[in-house]
């Protein structure tokens, strides 16, 4: 007998696969299943983010779920060790994708004449190599929901509705208190050529800084040393700026500082991001927002003003960030080949979020393990048969209310147990039951009953004509 292992299950083969041996079954690893209850909280936080994401008047689209090898190669830094690549299935090296981001980028790129202004949005599963915590909403495939603006616009206004859209969407889906941590990557690039980065270096210890939010400082500049070359005086001047956090006081002190006044790189970034804060009071958001110098974001391809959502139960409970994006100016411009000159024949501005759904339903899931029930199925009314054979007035009764659009159901049984038709009704979270008997359907007439009144003073229902259910069911359904 074969002992079962949790989480597995054990079945035989089909009977011409008999003297092999049973397979086990399981999801692959960084993969899982969801079930009825886990889907209706991912769907509510789908339906929530789609909402907030019309209201600012963004179109969707879809991108293949693999792209070609050399379209995400060398656009991730360090993680690119992530990307799945796929075995060659006909002269075409290809890869899942790794975020939605550089997918959209491609798409502009292909489709720039129509598409060089455009809100967007996309809700799509996203694959990486990554090492999961399954408890804590690391996997290996996962969703991604993106809201981009493309286009050539005015300094800082796309970057202010976007995190205004990052507020609105995170006070929507009722996760707690969270903080947005943001920065400029040229003010961070601007630190480090006033430190002494070697340039070609700049990348890598951008990459450690990085670190920060889950290692301490000297981790971090024991790493820039011993592995990445850094001199340890070098280390100590970041350490300097980079440990500092705040609110727009902190760019007063950054534009009192005169090494930093004399590179032209961090001036430039801490005039876009004064900008911002200005746009992002008349918003109001501001609040929510934290200055941090440690903040990088390891992917290649952003060149602005960065940003990643954190709460008490993502940072605590391990979780990490719920949200992160930027600016990414220079990414189209990467596909759509070079003029004479050598330039990007495009070059199309780029500014976005995502909001990564695993991790916010990992913090929505614990909050319902307080004993909230979650209702999973839509049904609003259940059908209930008081006696034998009434199967057929049932299925006229749900095909009546059907074609009006009101979600009904009954039991598949022609000899239906009443008590077990109660039971469903309560376990599914219906709220109304109509009760027919031969009686009822002799005057023409049904039992409505209120599942969400819990006092006997219904009795068993209250009695309708059959001609009048239709407008009782949807008034009294309008508000539920």
């Amino acid at each position: 007998m074969i002992k079962k292992e949790e989480n597995r299950h054990y079945t035989s083969l089909t009977q011409e696969q008999q003297g092999q041996k049973s397979i086990v079954l399981k999801t692959p690893k960084g993969t899982k299943d969801y079930n009825d209850k886990e889907m209706a909280i991912r769907s509510q936080v789908f339906d929530i983010i789609t909402k907030v994401f019309k209201k600012h008047g963004a179109v969707t689209i879809d991108t293949p779920v693999f792209e070609l090898t050399e379209i995400l190669a060398g656009k991730y830094g360090e993680d690119s060790k992530l990307i799945y690549n796929l075995a060659d299935q006909g002269g075409e090296s290809c890869s899942l994708r790794y975020d939605l981001t550089v997918p959209f980028a491609r798409f502009v790129a292909m489709h720039g004449k129509e598409y060089q202004n455009i809100k967007r949005y996309h809700i799509g599963k996203v694959y990486r190599r990554d090492q999961p915590a399954m408890t804590k909403g690391r996997l290996r495939e996962f969703y991604q929901c993106d809201f981009d603006i493309a286009g050539t616009y005015d300094s800082m206004i796309p970057d202010a509705e976007i995190l205004r859209v990052l507020c609105e969407a995170l006070t929507a889906l009722h996760i707690g208190p969270y903080t947005i941590k943001i920065n400029h990557r040229k003010i961070l690039d601007g630190i480090f050529e006033v430190c002494q980065v070697p340039q070609g270096h700049i990348r890598s210890i951008s990459s450690a800084v990085d670190k920060l939010d889950k290692l301490p400082w000297e981790e971090v500049k024991r790493e820039m040393i011993e592995e990445r070359g850094l001199e340890s005086h070098v280390a100590d001047k970041i350490g300097h700026y980079v440990k500092l956090q705040g609110g727009q006081e902190l760019l007063d002190i950054l534009f009192k500082d005169q090494d930093i006044l004399n590179n032209k790189t961090a001036v430039e970034g801490l005039k876009e991001m004064k900008l911002l804060y200005e746009y992002l009071e008349i918003m109001d958001v501001q609040d929510k927002l934290r200055l941090d110098l440690s903040l990088a974001r390891g992917l290649d391809y952003y060149t602005g003003v960065i940003y990643e959502a954190i709460t008490p139960a993502s940072t605590h409970g391990g979780v990490g960030s719920v949200a992160a994006g930027g600016r990414y100016d220079d990414l189209v411009g990467m596909f759509a080949g070079r003029n004479k000159k050598g330039q990007p024949s495009m070059k199309v501005p780029c500014v976005g979020v995502s909001l990564g759904v695993e991790r916010i339903f990992s913090i929505l899931q614990a909050k319902q393990q307080n004993g909230t029930q979650v209702k999973s199925k839509e049904t609003e009314v259940l059908i209930i048969a008081v006696g034998r054979d009434l199967i057929k007035e049932q299925m006229r009764l749900a095909k009546e209310l059907w074609d009006h659009d009101i979600k009904a159901s009954f039991m598949f049984k022609n000899k239906p147990k009443l008590e077990k038709q109660w039971a469903m009704c309560e376990k599914d979270q219906i709220p109304l039951a109509i009760i027919i008997g031969q009686d009822e359907l002799n005057a023409n007439q049904v039992r409505l009953k209120d599942m969400r009144v819990k006092d006997k003073t219904q009795g068993g229902g209250i009695m309708l004509q059959r001609s009048n259910l239709v407008s009782e069911l949807k008034s009294r359904l309008k508000d539920f």
